[in-house]
């Protein structure tokens, strides 16, 4: 019997490519390995976002190849598609798929699996030495007719990529080079999967996408995103719906009014700020200014008090001074944020940053990333505290094998992590009282006395 394990990197809408990888392996039959080192296949769905993540992907090969280089590694997702040569080269890689050809891994496994095992020599692999099953992404999106479904990746909380691919230029991005032109899953289907999810028995579902707020746009008729929210609603039984990465242009006031008279949508926007200087907003080709963004927080804050405000940063962009860093500190420090994702930025090749003049030393860019960093982690310990003596509504999630076993992790609809002191099933709805913070948790006591006593206590 073949064996395989799929190992992820990167955002979201990647993570839902790997579980529906892994959806479809199974469906041939495949059995999931506990770890990469008793599998006979390992597929790697890379993120090529900055060279960091390149940089993990290469050194997660070497060390699967390292523990037994009988297995059979197959490297897929952005950074196989931008780069296919370069991974192609590393030994213990035996075939790069890009995403253009993503859809196929599954036949690629079935058709190798009875072949017999590639002898891998420990001298470097010459160029080329895996075979490459990739192509030109921009003439393939048109007839990819949908990106591919994920789910199962996700024991309680299914992601489901809506969308894929990415019209903007954003100019530090590489990600409209490996994805391809913003295309979006048909409505029906939409709401035929969450059927699904819904009748599997999940109760929160995460809409995902590379640029969630453009869905709909490509099909025809044309769908607004705020419609095909509504349609969830009004067709579907799902309990919690979350939507993840959005732009802030795309998070309207109808948007806003929506999340705030229903509590079947989480009260949680995630919006990418980069910067707070219309300057390098600019630069970057971002089509928002700071008061722009500044306006949607606002609005958020005001219709939902209790609101999770999430954002990304990008530090050391080519050209950012002192002063310009300093005034994204002082915007983040005078809003009501709740976390912050904070990156280096990164040269990502033929993206039009790579040329620009002024790139920053790296002391510098990790010195100013640093101090948005323990920014965004004071904003989040302020936000833990004042959830104190909050009633929360929570979802009860799987224990990871690290986890306390007499707690129960659980997550907020405002995208807090809860710790309950109690064993309880995962996937379950819980009204609880915060009783404090602790560390990066809130520690909750349950309400639902019945539900407590049925998991048991401890």
């Amino acid at each position: 019997m073949t064996t395989f394990s799929v190992e992820q990197f990167g955002c979201r809408a990647t993570q839902a490519d790997g579980a529906a990888i892994e959806r479809q392996l199974r469906e041939q039959g495949c059995i999931a390995a506990p770890d990469t080192d008793s599998a006979d296949f390992v597929v790697l769905n890379t993120c090529t976002v900055t060279a960091a993540a390149d940089a993990q992907a290469r050194d997660a090969i070497r060390k699967i190849h390292a523990a037994n280089p009988s297995t059979r590694i197959i490297v897929t997702g952005c950074y196989a598609q931008r780069s296919p040569e370069e991974i192609a080269a590393l030994p213990g890689v035996t075939h790069v798929v890009g995403n253009s050809h993503k859809p196929q891994i599954a036949d690629l496994l079935m058709t190798i699996s009875s072949a017999s095992p590639v002898v891998q020599r420990e001298d470097p692999a010459p160029y080329h030495a895996a075979p490459i099953l990739s192509g030109d992404i921009f003439a393939l999106s048109d007839v990819l007719v949908a990106p591919v479904l994920g789910g199962e990746g996700n024991h309680t909380r299914p992601t489901l990529k809506i969308q894929d691919g990415c019209n903007s230029r954003c100019s530090f991005c590489v990600i409209p080079f490996v994805r391809g032109r913003s295309r979006s899953l048909p409505v029906t289907t939409v709401l035929a999967e969450i059927a699904r999810l819904v009748d599997s028995r999940f109760k929160e579902i995460v809409l995902s996408g590379i640029n969630l707020g453009t869905y709909g746009r490509d099909l025809s008729p044309r769908v607004e995103f705020l419609e095909l929210l509504r349609r969830i609603l009004s067709e579907t039984s799902l309990e919690r719906l979350r939507i993840s990465s959005i732009e802030p242009l795309d998070v309207t006031q109808d948007l806003i009014e929506l999340f705030a008279t229903t509590n079947r949508i989480a009260p949680h926007f995630h919006m990418p700020l980069q910067s707070a200087n219309n300057r390098i907003l600019g630069a970057m080709h971002r089509w928002y200014r700071a008061e722009h963004y500044a306006r949607r927080v606002q609005l958020i804050r005001e219709r939902l008090p209790q609101a999770a405000i999430g954002a990304d940063v990008i530090t050391g962009f080519p050209g950012e001074t002192e002063e310009e860093h300093a005034e994204t500190l002082r915007f983040i420090e005078e809003r009501p944020f709740t976390y912050c994702h904070v990156f280096s930025y990164s040269m990502r090749p033929g993206t039009r940053a790579a040329g620009l003049p002024g790139h920053l030393s790296g002391e510098v860019i990790k010195r100013r990333a640093r101090e948005l960093r323990a920014l965004g982690e004071a904003k989040a310990a302020e936000f833990r505290r004042s959830q104190v003596g909050q009633t929360l509504r929570v979802l009860t999630l799987h224990r990871a094998p690290k986890d306390d076993p007499s707690q129960t992790p659980a997550l907020s609809g405002n995208y807090l992590s809860v710790l309950i002191p109690h064993v309880l099933p995962h996937n379950q709805w819980l009204t609880v009282s915060v009783a404090h913070s602790e560390g990066k948790n809130l520690i909750a006591r349950p309400l639902d006395n019945a539900l407590v006593h049925a998991g048991g206590t401890v």
